[in-house]
């Protein structure tokens, strides 16, 4: 165990030493990556900061339920229970039918006509705030509570919801895309990048096959070079994405300002910064991976 430790720190040293030897080019093909990294890990970062932006400019969504006109005060009392009790609802408020008819004297000017009214036409009301505020969810609870015994008529606006939900799939969607590309695009670059470097070892190489190195020995520098580059390169995405929003926060702290507001664009968190090191380097060790296997074969001592 220690000995195999052993070579395969001795091979990250040696391709360390490999890449400070030749700083230029590491750098060039590391900002290579990090550019290609950087943009759709850069929609991902807006599409987070969008999705937000939008559930806090939007007022919560509401549900809106009616109660039967001949719904008793066992009746309400039921249906009070039933919504406290249900696990998707997070708060509840009661309107009275008198409240409600009060409220629209005051809000609509016709306090004449409402006074010349024999009677009340409106019905006890309950105001729910969902905990899921996503179309679907508030779909699924408009048609469970009209279900209910006592409830005449639920009204839940989920166009905004439903809007907000196209918008990101499409982001989303786009993003997918736009990563799927430029991670072939990274690959083809690790896979050039090790090309190169094993055509000029291939005197190394085929002295070592002759004094007996496995193919395990001989292709873990190579390995661990195109891992190398693919972390180093997700560290310029990081990088490049951090500096980007510093400079447009500057810009957006003066404009939030002048409004009024406070706008803010967050960064990749903790987990989705790791997640890019993490999917870079394995990138770098794919096109690696590819490379050796073509190429070192056809190199056979003469």
């Amino acid at each position: 165990m220690k000995n195999w430790l052993a070579q395969h720190a001795r091979a990250l040293l040696f391709t360390l030493r490999r890449l400070l030897a030749a700083p230029v080019s590491s750098a060039l093909n590391i900002l290579v990556i990090g550019i290609a990294l950087s943009l759709p890990a850069g929609m991902v970062v807006l599409l987070q900061n969008v999705q937000g932006m939008a559930e806090r400019a939007v007022d919560a969504p509401q549900i809106s339920v009616f109660l039967s006109m001949d719904a008793g005060r066992d009746d309400t009392a039921r249906i009070d229970r039933q919504l406290k009790q249900h696990q998707a609802i997070g708060k509840i408020e009661f309107v009275p039918r008198e409240q409600a008819l009060e409220q629209i004297k005051q809000s609509t000017g016709l306090a004449d006509v409402i006074g010349g009214l024999t009677q009340n036409p409106l019905p006890d009301a309950y105001v729910i705030y969902p905990k899921n505020t996503g179309a679907q969810a508030l779909e699924a609870l408009r048609d469970e509570l009209q279900k209910w015994q006592g409830i005449e008529h639920v009204q839940v606006d989920s166009a905004w919801a439903r809007k907000l939900e196209a918008l990101l799939r499409f982001g989303r969607l786009a993003t997918l895309i736009l990563g799927v590309l430029l991670g072939f695009a990274l690959v083809a670059v690790t896979f050039n990048t090790i090309r190169l470097q094993i055509l000029t070892r291939r005197d190394e190489i085929e002295v070592s096959k002759l004094i007996g190195a496995t193919d395990a020995f001989i292709r873990r520098p190579f390995l661990y070079s195109g891992m190398l580059h693919g972390l180093l390169g997700g560290a310029a995405a990081w990088l490049i994405i951090v500096t980007s929003l510093l400079l447009v926060n500057g810009n957006l702290a003066e404009l939030a300002q002048l409004y009024a507001s406070s706008l803010v664009l967050r960064p990749l968190s903790a987990g989705d910064s790791l997640a890019l090191l993490g999917f870079s380097a394995c990138l770098g060790w794919l096109g690696a991976w590819l490379s050796v296997a073509q190429h070192l074969r056809r190199i056979e001592p003469r």
